[in-house]
């Protein structure tokens, strides 16, 4: 079962890595499947379709896909401690 979560920046951020992707398969400068694969990656949340592409990347490369969803995790945690950091500083009388 997929649990979406809708985001209108993460739905922006990951529509725009799936043109530059696009226009990477065709540009010779851009590695047009990189940026393909973070586009499903951060829309995995957001879309049905792109929750069961990157089911088949998890079943083709197990170990890839758990070191990257431990180091979004790990991201996740890092940016929620440093923005309760900041609205301790600025909380203070």
């Amino acid at each position: 079962m997929v649990i979406l979560r809708p985001s209108l920046s993460r739905k922006t951020f990951g529509w725009s890595l799936l043109t530059i992707g696009a226009l990477g398969l065709v540009l010779p400068f851009l590695q047009g499947f990189l940026f393909l694969a973070m586009g499903v990656f951060v829309l995995r949340d957001q879309h049905i379709w792109a929750a069961r592409r990157w089911g088949w990347v998890a079943g083709r490369w197990p170990q890839q896909v758990t070191r990257i969803e431990e180091m979004e995790a790990s991201l996740g945690r890092r940016l929620a401690g440093a923005r309760e950091r900041v609205w301790r500083l600025f909380s203070r009388p």
